[in-house]
């Protein structure tokens, strides 16, 4: 499939940071303006897709073309460029297309004004997922040794070129996702590189899956495999892509983020009943686990947990319930080993106030009906749990701390079972008197259920910091028991589940239940361990929550943990650490991003490059994310400073005008 390739005169400068563009009169050339905004020419694939979700998640701002849509605007030269105050301006950084034809043609006007637009500013253009050919820079797959054909587990390895480029973040081989043996899950082609391709990505059976095609002045990021937003492959490479595109200067930042959130600390946890398939307490389980001891972590249990911490360079956040534990150590003899461990390690943790007894704060339950209800006064209006109430289980709680000397943040906060915000369906509202309760002690930042309410919202002054729940039950501190709990909700009624994954539209059923001895290991923590991963590659700052429970008896949390850092730390160099937040940060993350994201939508962010001086200007209170090399520089009113910090090898930060000043700028380095 030939055919001839413009013929460019103009030649894109090749460094990271000396664009320029040629002018009539030599001696009269004028640095042009380049705007930070990606162009995206979109097919409705699910490549662009993919790399318009991590553009949008990083918080790049870009603009769309529809490229099938109907009235869509002509991408011509007026569209790509014009001149302000006398300098000519690039009102694109970078070009994101589903292939390297994306208007059909080599010869269609709007793919020539394209090119010529990218050769004339310097800017780069992602082909999102094309076929290995010569006009891509690759020999077609049946030369050299190319081939073809489905990825599902494959290594591929990024290259030294990689390495030393876009995707130095990267350090071990990069294994393409195989969920499901009978299905196929990624298609590739792996050519020959030809004259002016640089592989960045090797196939297994060698040649090339990704790299940088440079031609006529221009320069294409090519990628041979298909993919999307969700494949892990994806995912790691997604950062690297948009360093390439944007040169290393872009606005928006990106970091892998991993937290676990321990819930119910110094509290009992009640038993999963393999009998009667309920949970003792549970309204729906009235016969059930009447003689199954509850779950509560040992001494023994906690020396583990801050050795494990300390073997792996990771904090978990104790999230503790005082009271609960006091009424255990009442009823158990007046001594309690476990506290007696975890305040002696106590400055080895984070702590999270849970409140004191782990009270339900909306409505008052009527538990007598299943699924239960919201008790109603007489006049028909809900019956709450009162503010006062509520402060008090808050209060108790750091009180307690205060006289254990545990370091608590005041401010951070996860009530029991995310309660007094709103539970579908019986309590669509939130509980009136929390957000007052929350005031009284000081709560800016509460925890709530992201599979419920992912997005983060206001409760009164304070804000949701949404959390994963991880698949390692509360119930359970066995790997046999994970596994019958799991088999009941995830096989059907023919098979002796419950059949809950039958008429859920989120859920699928397995084909057959789990060996009770090795399914906890073989099946469940793998997937667990892969939907955890997902989120810290997305730059997702959300914590993860388990439960107290997990940690004791056979320690079910610590083999997805191991796999979760493990394989992180197999893939990822040194200069892109995963970063644990604690929850106040995590909140305050979310808080900014959804701030820079209604300055996008509202179109109130104008930033540029010109030469090595980069502008930013944002609405006032409105940080900006940015993302610039090493060396950068910030200016002051007198002077500059090292721009941002370090990661994955760029500097990057949330910034703001500094004293007297409208604008952010930054110098870059020569």
């Amino acid at each position: 499939m030939g055919r001839t390739r413009l013929a460019l005169t103009a030649l894109m400068a090749a460094g990271l940071l000396t664009t320029a563009i040629p002018a009539a009169n030599a001696a009269a050339t004028v640095a042009p303006r380049i705007d930070l905004k990606v162009l995206v020419l979109d097919d409705g694939g699910s490549a662009v897709g993919a790399l318009v979700a991590e553009l949008k998640n990083t918080g790049v701002p870009y603009q769309t073309v529809e490229l099938g849509a109907a009235g869509r605007p002509t991408v011509n030269a007026a569209f790509l460029s014009d001149t302000v105050s006398g300098r000519p301006r690039a009102k694109f950084q970078g070009v994101v297309a589903p292939n390297e034809i994306p208007f059909g043609s080599a010869a269609a006007p709007e793919q020539a004004a394209l090119a010529t637009y990218e050769t004339t500013f310097g800017i780069r253009q992602i082909d999102a997922y094309t076929w290995a050919h010569p006009e891509v820079g690759i020999d077609y797959t049946d030369q050299n040794g190319g081939w073809s054909g489905v990825l599902d587990g494959a290594k591929s390895q990024v290259t030294t070129a990689g390495k030393a480029g876009p995707f130095g973040y990267l350090d071990g081989p990069l294994t393409f996702e195989d969920n499901d043996p009978t299905v196929p899950e990624s298609y590739g082609y792996a050519g020959h590189p030809r004259d002016g391709f640089t592989s960045y990505l090797d196939a297994p059976t060698g040649g090339t899956l990704l790299g940088q095609y440079t031609h006529d002045g221009r320069s294409e990021l090519v990628v041979t495999f298909a993919y999307n937003q969700y494949q892990e492959q994806f995912q790691a490479l997604a950062k690297g892509m948009v360093e390439w595109v944007t040169q290393g200067v872009h606005l928006g930042q990106s970091r892998n983020y991993f937290t676990v959130h321990v819930d119910d600390v110094f509290a009992p946890d009640s038993r999963w009943d393999s009998v009667h398939n309920c949970t003792p307490g549970d309204f729906d389980c009235p016969a059930g686990g009447t003689t199954n001891p509850d779950i509560r972590m040992t001494a023994a249990d906690a020396q583990y947990a801050a050795q494990w911490e300390q073997a792996n360079g990771f904090t978990l956040d104790m999230v503790y319930n005082a009271g609960a534990g006091e009424e255990w150590k009442a009823e158990n003899g007046g001594t309690d080993a476990l506290a007696t461990q975890l305040l002696a390690d106590k400055a080895k943790y984070r702590w999270v106030n849970h409140t004191y007894t782990h009270e339900f704060l909306g409505c008052v339950q009527d538990n007598t009906v299943v699924p239960w209800q919201c008790k109603k006064n007489a006049d028909g209006s809900t019956q709450w749990m009162s503010r006062a109430d509520i402060s008090a289980q808050i209060s108790q709680n750091n009180t307690w701390a205060a006289q254990k000397g545990l370091p608590v943040d005041k401010s951070e906060l996860v009530t029991g079972e995310h309660s007094g915000m709103r539970v579908l369906p019986q309590q669509p509202d939130d509980n009136p008197n929390l957000a007052g309760a929350l005031a009284d002690n000081g709560v800016k930042w509460t925890g709530s259920d992201a599979s419920r309410e992912p997005d983060q919202r206001a409760v009164g002054a304070a804000q949701t910091v949404p959390r994963h729940p991880m698949n390692v039950y509360y119930n359970v501190g066995k790997a046999a028991e994970m596994t019958d709990e799991y088999n009941w909700l995830y096989t059907s009624k023919a098979d002796g589940g419950s059949g809950v994954c039958e008429n859920n539209p989120a859920s699928t059923c397995m084909t057959a239940p789990l060996d009770t001895a090795t399914g906890y290991q073989s099946y469940i923590v793998p997937r667990e361990a892969r939907t955890a991963l997902s989120h810290v590659l997305w730059n997702d700052p959300r914590p993860h929550y388990v439960h107290q429970s997990n940690l004791a008896e056979e320690r079910i949390l610590y083999p997805v943990l191991d796999k979760v850092l493990g394989d992180y730390k197999a893939l990822y160099a040194g200069s892109a650490p995963i970063v644990n937040l604690r929850e106040k940060d995590a909140g305050t993350e979310l808080s900014r991003r959804a701030s820079w994201d209604k300055a996008l939508a509202s179109g109130s962010v104008t930033a540029y490059r010109i030469g090595d001086t980069v502008t930013v200007q944002a609405p006032k209170g409105v940080a900006a994310p940015i993302t610039a090399p090493e060396g950068t520089r910030k200016q002051l009113l007198l002077g500059t400073t090292a721009f941002g910090t370090p990661y994955a090898g760029q500097r990057s930060d949330w910034s703001s005008p500094e004293l007297l000043q409208s604008a952010i700028t930054l110098k870059l380095p020569a």
